[in-house]
């Protein structure tokens, strides 16, 4: 299939994520500096076996797939229902800011766009793939469902629907992941929610509720 791979990302929003890995990349390196720092403790007050045993049961239990994130968030825009519609089916959704800002590239197809993801120096990558449908709901408002995956492996599930308010449209969005994770990953869940926020507010759009949790 066709394929276009010079797609145009809202400057705004890469500002918004250079500075997220900013900070993102010290808290992903303090993580390990901590563990590290708890196998040196042991070591020194008791013996090697058990800091050995004390280093691997933090590494088990920070790294065990236990949590799952799933929430809701209403959003508020000046622009019209439809254009927030096709922004939302668009090749750059505003609510995976984080995910095509921080890409590569941006590789859009007849059915799906990926965003291919280099880090750790390019020694590592992912590819982020989103496929949506839209569709028209009896009340007239429109419902955008967006499928992500990473690797070809199921990641997380968008349903936006957008409606008319006034002069104003609103976005409700209920997400939900369908990848766990571990305790490691939770300072990083709350660093991203507040440079996701910023993403959408210089896309146009405000975060009027939101309701996220962690779920086992």
């Amino acid at each position: 299939m066709p394929s276009t791979n010079d797609i145009e990302r809202p400057s705004e929003a890469l500002a918004v994520t250079r500075r997220y890995l900013r900070r993102e990349r010290p808290l992903s390196a303090l993580v390990a500096v901590l563990a590290v720092a708890v196998f040196l403790g042991t070591y020194l007050t008791a013996s090697f076996l058990p800091a050995v045993v004390v280093a691997a049961a933090s590494v088990v239990v920070a790294r065990a797939p236990i949590l799952q994130s799933q929430g809701t968030i209403r959003l508020r825009t000046e622009a019209d229902p439809e254009t927030v519609r096709d922004e939302f089916a668009g090749p750059t959704p505003p609510i995976l800011a984080l995910q095509w800002g921080v890409a590569d590239d941006v590789n859009a197809r007849d059915d799906a766009v990926t965003y291919p993801t280099s880090y750790l120096f390019g020694l590592r990558s992912a590819d982020v793939t989103v496929r949506t449908e839209t569709e028209t709901t009896p009340e007239g408002n429109y419902r955008v469902e967006s499928e992500v995956t990473m690797n070809d492996r199921q990641w997380a599930t968008y349903v936006s629907t957008i409606r008319s308010d006034g002069d104003r449209t609103l976005v409700d969005v209920e997400y939900a992941a369908h990848r766990r994770f571990g305790l490691r990953r939770v300072p990083q869940q709350f660093v991203a929610r507040r440079y996701r926020d910023d993403a959408l507010a210089v896309q146009g759009y405000a975060v009027v509720e939101r309701d996220s949790h962690f779920g086992l």
